[in-house]
């Protein structure tokens, strides 16, 4: 299996950024194997970085280090940032996503969630470092996932196929183009723009 796509630097997943290169060396020490690495990445994004639905930031960001600069983030963005830190541990990382609704039901449609796939003991896992809220309880698990939303097919929930190495490109240029979380509301996209590298 072709790994390299999955270690990637990039505009979004920029782990070269001295931020991140920061954070990385307070999070990790030589003594951490990769699966410990992993723990301590993901409850970081999880735990101290608010996703913005939750906090009502003023800043919207997309890029890994914007998200750790302003400390905040939708869950792509949060996925960005759990990516460039893992990849800068050379821990191969891609990402995965839902469709799900807006709300609670589809009175509003619906959106692309997005969470991490990480490489660990020869085998991907499924990490969700969204945050945790009331009726959201993801975790750090290596056997089954354990993540922040379980689709359901009555109202037309479902995993997408797949991973990928890169972020969703349409995703990515709402986050960019927004100003605001109504913006992100009112555009964020439900569909792929992307194919998987891995089916």
């Amino acid at each position: 299996m072709d790994l390299e796509k999955f270690l990637e630097e990039s505009f979004y997943v920029d782990y070269e950024n001295e931020n991140i290169i920061s954070k990385a060396e307070e999070l990790f020490s030589q003594q951490m194997n990769a699966v410990q690495k992993a723990k301590a990445a993901y409850e970081f994004v999880r735990d101290e970085i608010p996703h913005s639905f939750d906090k009502q930031p003023a800043a919207v960001t997309a890029r890994a280090s914007d998200v750790l600069r302003y400390k905040t983030g939708i869950c792509h963005a949060k996925s960005n940032l759990l990516a460039a830190l893992l990849r800068s541990q050379g821990i191969p990382a891609g990402f995965c996503f839902e469709h799900i609704t807006l709300v609670n039901d589809d009175s509003m449609g619906y959106c692309l969630h997005c969470y991490n796939a990480v490489y660990l003991d020869s085998r991907w896992i499924r990490l969700d470092a969204r945050g945790n809220k009331e009726g959201i309880n993801a975790q750090f698990s290596v056997d089954k996932p354990v993540l922040a939303y379980i689709p359901r097919p009555q109202y037309d929930e479902y995993f997408i196929k797949g991973i990928f190495s890169c972020p969703d490109t349409g995703t990515m240029k709402m986050l960019e183009n927004a100003k605001t979380l109504e913006d992100i509301m009112e555009n964020i996209p439900d569909c792929m723009s992307i194919e998987p590298d891995i089916i």
